[in-house]
Formats: structure tokens, C-alpha cells, sequence
């Protein structure tokens, strides 16, 4: 899918603001992530080894979308694209700015599965303007806190975003704004996972809102409930860190995916049917995904009897952060 704009990129920023050269070009390479891992609502997230690839070129007038791969027919066109929204944010923030842009985004994240394909999208726009800020001077551009922070901006939590800036595993929270009316402080802070633990992603053909599954939560929780996720959230740092064997026990919870289960049946069922063969298996971030961590392979029957359920079974390495290289063109 391609769609050339004869409108120039919006430019809010004022007679400071550095205008980038043509013919820059940067691609930026971020990973999925998954989010929650259990107990961790909205805090713990973890990099996937699976990649969108985003390219973005300066030109001398206009802005030009191509996508490929996943979410090519269903992401809207022109500058309310999430990845140039993106890309034109982190241009403001780094004090600069194109005259045209060429985007080119290869898709392999798939959307509205819990793998956080709209936190890649925002931290690779992000990621490639800060690439075309540094290319022009390494002095300028945004550093990693920014990113979280930006990125998180636009998904309203940190997790998904920080573990795609960050690499690794995440424990993220929020802040409330020094100032009234401004976006809370988003902040991460990367964990070194195991190097034994291995992680796969059972996939559904369907999709899941994220609005849809949380409303699904209740306003209040009983303190007890409160006080177990609190506990295995803890457990599950360790559990990541150093201490693979206690994933089981680290992966439990108690606020949310109980209530999601009504709208996502098929994922319900293999998280049984996992946790039940021992492997610590939870909802990735709103789902249907299913994430799967152990520190043994896979099982052969288990993959098998999954892709005859429908599912897609990728085998993932735990990710570095977003990368990014930079061309001229």
C-alpha cells in the first residue's frame, strides 16, 4: 500500500528549528514486545525478536507511505499514520525538520495481537526522526528517557513502549506531571533477562481490542487480589533476572486475565492447557496472543496440536532494543 501527499509534513516549531537535508536516510529496526507477563498490569513488558523495519528518507517537498507486510490494507493513510505522527514528534522534539519525507514501513509485527505492534510503530517513528536528528549532528537528538517517555505518550502506558526502547525486560511506572493538564512521567527501567529463558508466542487468527478487553476489568479489586499481584510481580523480577525456575509461580495473576477470559476463549484454553504441562504461559498484553516462557525447548506435540487449533507458533528470541543505522541517499 502506497499513498503520495502533495502536503508538506506539519511544521509547529518555530525560527530555531534546523531543516534537515534532503536525500538522509535512516531505517530503524524495533521489536515486538509483550506486556504484563502475568501480574505486572501496565508495568512489566518484554522485547520479542520479531522486527518492523521502518525507512525514512528526507525529501524536498511532500510525504509518501508505503507499508508492507502486516496491517498493510487496515492502517490509515497519510499523515495520521501512527508511525509519521511519530516520526513528525520526535522531529519537534529534537529541534528539527524535513521539507518532504518518503516512509517506508515493513510490517512483521502482527496488529491487534498483544505483541505491541502500536508501541513498534511509535518508538521506530521516534527512533528513525532521532536517527535523522543525529545524522545531521551528534550532538542533538533525544536520549532513551525521552523515547520511553515520548513513545509512552502516545500509547498511555509505558510497558510495550520501554521494553521496545530498552530491550530486555522492563519494569515501567508513571508519574503524575509536575504541571496540571500535561502527560503524566512515563519512566523504565531495563532488567538483564536469563539467558536460559526462551519464549514463544501462540498467535490467533483473530484480533482483540485493547479497549474492548479492558473494559472488561473492574474499577475496584478486593486487597487481597491487590496484595498477590503485588507479590508475583516482585517474584517475577527474579523469576526473569535469575531464578527461571520460579516462572510458574512469578506468571500468576489475579486482576486481569480471570476477567478477560470471557472474550478470549481459545486463548484461555492453551494457557491451561500449558500451564497444565508445566510451562509458565500468560496473556500477552490484552491478547489473544499466548506467551509461553521456559527455559526448555518447546514441546513438539504441543506446537503441533496448537497450529491445528489455528495458532501460530513463533519460537522468539529475548530482543535488544530499537536499533537504527543511517545512509544517504
Amino acid at each position: 500500500m502506497s499513498v503520495d501527499s502533495s502536503t508538506t509534513p506539519r511544521n509547529p516549531v518555530s525560527d530555531m528549528t534546523i531543516t534537515l537535508p534532503i536525500g538522509l536516510s535512516v531505517t530503524a529496526r524495533v521489536p515486538a514486545s509483550s506486556a504484563n507477563l502475568g501480574p505486572g498490569f501496565d508495568t512489566l513488558g518484554l522485547a520479542l525478536g520479531l522486527y518492523d523495519e521502518i525507512v525514512v528518507t528526507t525529501t524536498d517537498s511532500g510525504l509518501q507511505i508505503r507499508v508492507e507486510g502486516e496491517g498493510a490494507a487496515d492502517v490509515p493513510w497519510g499523515p495520521s499514520h501512527l508511525v509519521v505522527r511519530a516520526i513528525e514528534r520526535g522531529l519537534e522534539a529534537a529541534g528539527v525538520w524535513a521539507s518532504g519525507l518518503d516512509v517506508l514501513c515493513r510490517n512483521a509485527i502482527p496488529h491487534s495481537r498483544g505483541l505491541g505492534s502500536s508501541a513498534s510503530a511509535a518508538v521506530g517513528g521516534l527512533a528513525a526522526a532521532n536517527g535523522l536528528a543525529r545524522a545531521l549532528d551528534a550532538e542533538i537528538g533525544l536520549t532513551q528517557e525521552q523515547l520511553v517517555q515520548l513513545s509512552s505518550e502516545f500509547e498511555g502506558h509505558p510497558d510495550n513502549a520501554s521494553a521496545s526502547v530498552l530491550g530486555g525486560a522492563v519494569v515501567s511506572w508513571s508519574c503524575p506531571p509536575a504541571v496540571e493538564g500535561d502527560e503524566p512521567i512515563y519512566s523504565a527501567a531495563k532488567l538483564d533477562v536469563h539467558p536460559d529463558i526462551r519464549a514463544v508466542a501462540l498467535v490467533p487468527e483473530e484480533r482483540s481490542s485493547t479497549a474492548h478487553t479492558r473494559g472488561l476489568l473492574p474499577e475496584l479489586v478486593p486487597h487481597q487480589d491487590a496484595s498477590f499481584n503485588a507479590s508475583r510481580s516482585a517474584l517475577a523480577v527474579v523469576a526473569l533476572t535469575a531464578r527461571p525456575d520460579l516462572l510458574m509461580a512469578a506468571t500468576e495473576d489475579r486482576l486481569h486475565q480471570a476477567q478477560r477470559a470471557p472474550a478470549l476463549p481459545l486463548t484461555t484454553r492453551w494457557i491451561g492447557i500449558l500451564r497444565q504441562a508445566g510451562i509458565a504461559a500468560t496473556v500477552s498484553g490484552a491478547g489473544p496472543t499466548v506467551l509461553a516462557l521456559s527455559t526448555e525447548p518447546f514441546p513438539v506435540e504441543l506446537a503441533e496440536a496448537a497450529r491445528a487449533d489455528g495458532l501460530r507458533v513463533l519460537e522468539l528470541d529475548i530482543a535488544d532494543g530499537v536499533e537504527v543505522v543511517t545512509t544517504t541517499v
